[in-house]
């Protein structure tokens, strides 16, 4: 499913038009990012948790020509299920 997709399925459960679902999605989205982005962890309950965990820097290998680089340290978000959803999924 893609965000389009997302957003008529959005529009089809909820009642709502395809522009009212798409500000809906793109509301959820920047205020999710914004909230990571300052550190912020997203709990829906039954849904899941958002969080942001840093990865430390590192020592890489380049595939191709096998020269040693370092890998800087990054944030990345993490996402763990909740419970309802991962009923839903069985």
């Amino acid at each position: 499913m893609n965000k389009t997709q997302l957003i008529d399925a959005v529009a089809v459960e909820s009642g709502l038009t395809k522009v009212d679902a798409r500000k809906a999605v793109d509301a959820f989205i920047k205020t999710t990012g914004e909230q990571l982005k300052q550190g912020e962890k997203i709990a829906l309950v039954g849904f899941g948790t958002f969080s942001v965990l840093e990865r430390p820097a590192r020592l890489g290998r380049n595939p191709q020509t096998g020269a040693k680089l370092e890998i800087g340290k990054k944030k990345i978000v993490k996402f763990k299920a909740g419970s309802e959803l991962n009923d839903e999924v069985q």
